[in-house]
């Protein structure tokens, strides 16, 4: 079976003043279009070096990533670059938008990189904020944008490139319960009207319901999968 996105046998070990700090452990990842795989565990359980890894911000030290049919990890730095451009969309707990930018400024930005011309890209970005709700929000700045507003922006961004895979590092950390609910929402409808393959952390235990599948991670480890 060929997966969206595969993970095998991922290990990362950081050196430290301290000592070596094994982040993640023979971990094994697998997900399916249209399938929204939660991953969580409490602080410091490898779940962000997990995501890192996943997406081509890191490499392991040993095991592999397959986006489809495509060995990332055996890619060099550009052609690695090229894939995460064209197959995925990142989510961040920070939300990372660029303050001087508007909304829709800021989910256009990936967009220019990649070099989408200006009619497809307006396109494109009008398409995604309306599909996050905030098609009346498009010319504010993130400052005048509540917390939640401003993940809405960063999905819209994610989404905007039509990626295969969605990525999304503690997207609610940041935010109440309540809107952390609506974010979640949000994000299993993408998931599911666009065939989205995603993988979320969490160490949220409301948001796990929204899962097909939730992968628990303790020290680095596969300790639970579901």
């Amino acid at each position: 079976m060929t997966y969206a996105l595969h993970g095998e046998g991922l290990s990362r070990t950081f050196t430290s003043a301290a000592g070596d700090v094994h982040a993640c452990i023979d971990v094994d990842i697998a997900v399916s279009p249209g399938e929204l795989v939660v991953v969580r565990g409490p602080s410091g359980a490898g779940k962000t070096t997990l995501l890192n890894m996943l997406g081509g911000l890191d490499r392991p030290d040993a095991g592999r990533v397959r986006f489809g049919e495509v060995d990332a990890t055996s890619l060099g730095e550009d052609d690695l670059a090229a894939l995460r451009r064209e197959r995925l969309g990142f989510v961040f707990q920070s939300f990372g938008l660029i303050p001087v930018l508007s909304a829709a400024e800021n989910v256009e930005l990936p967009l220019r990189i990649r070099g989408v011309a200006a009619e497809e890209r307006d396109a494109r970005v009008a398409g995604a904020l309306r599909l996050v709700g905030l098609s009346d929000h498009a010319q504010q700045r993130p400052s005048e944008l509540s917390g939640g507003q401003q993940q809405r922006v960063g999905i819209a961004r994610a989404v905007a490139g039509d990626p295969a895979v969605l990525i999304a590092d503690e997207p609610t950390g940041q935010l109440d319960s309540r809107t952390a609910t609506a974010v979640m929402d949000l994000i299993g409808s993408l998931v599911r009207e666009r065939g989205l393959a995603a993988v979320v952390s969490t160490h949220d235990p409301l948001l796990v319901q929204r899962a097909d599948r939730v992968i628990e991670l303790h020290g680095g480890r596969v300790v639970a999968s579901t």
